[in-house]
């Protein structure tokens, strides 16, 4: 029986050992959730024999392979698509927690008119913890802090000016009174989460911090192979769509109204 209605898609392109490290804690916690693994034309050969693996010894898993790399914009659009309910896009570098869906399923049922929702992580800008918009060091035992959190920490599920797309949860409302990712400005990614994060909140829905999950998370494996980094090109893009955003994120960082929840989870998890 499944411990999570929300499907969990994961868009992959090469970056064999990371996804080997990613797959192996989502099969720690999430063996008998639904998962759908979408291989975007990898030329790694190893990387269709590792998803085929798991979903043989994961009934609930799925493999999709697209037959030419699409990007991961159109790629995420695909497994958002795919299912009618609430949906987490996990990148493929990442390693999940224990109970880390629960929380964010925890979230979905708690907050009213939810876009997105997004948890903690060493490498994960406004939701890095424990030094903020940095990469942190992945502590040795994730698991001990994810166990930490949901035990100590009271989560209040703060408000964020856009998700992180390294772990986000997109609502079954958000996609239906937004939809999906814009593939035609934001193409390959880098700004199609704030974009998709601020129409949403043009819609009167909320995007927040899941602020007792953790997922770890390495950063820039299957766009490092491409050669793509956010740049001036991605906030140009931004700005074409929402002129405001650059002064939203700045007031955002200078108010930095996370702050207090972080020195309190810092207090009480030595992990940290």
């Amino acid at each position: 029986m499944n411990t999570s209605s929300i499907q969990v898609v994961v868009p992959v392109f090469n970056a064999y050992h990371a996804l080997k490290d990613c797959l192996a804690a989502l099969y720690r916690h999430n063996s008998q959730d639904t998962v759908i693994l979408i291989d975007d034309g990898s030329d790694d050969e190893r990387i269709m024999t590792l998803l085929n693996a798991y979903r043989l010894k994961c009934p609930g898993w799925q493999v999709l392979n697209n037959s030419q790399n699409l990007g991961f914009v159109k790629t995420a659009n695909q497994g958002l698509q795919s299912s009618e309910g609430d949906t987490v896009l996990l990148n493929a570098d990442t390693c999940v927690t224990k109970g880390w869906l629960n929380r964010l399923e925890d979230c979905a049922r708690t907050v009213d008119n939810l876009a997105t929702a997004t948890p903690w992580s060493n490498n994960a800008e406004i939701c890095s913890l424990p030094k903020t918009l940095q990469n942190n060091a992945i502590p040795a035992n994730i698991d001990c802090i994810a166990e930490s959190l949901y035990a100590y920490h009271q989560p209040v599920y703060p408000e964020l000016p856009t998700a992180v797309g390294f772990c986000m949860l997109v609502t079954a409302q958000a996609k239906q009174q937004v939809g999906f990712f814009n593939e035609a400005v934001f193409g390959y990614g880098y700004g199609e989460e704030n974009d998709y994060s601020l129409r949403a909140a043009a819609a009167g829905l909320r995007n927040v911090l899941v602020d007792n999950a953790y997922v770890a998370h390495l950063g820039n494996q299957s766009f490092g192979e491409k050669g793509l980094q956010p740049n001036e090109q991605t906030m140009a893009r931004l700005l074409s769509e929402h002129p405001d955003y650059a002064e939203l994120i700045d007031n955002f960082i200078k108010k930095d109204p996370l702050a207090p929840i972080r020195q309190s989870i810092i207090d009480k998890i030595d992990a940290f």
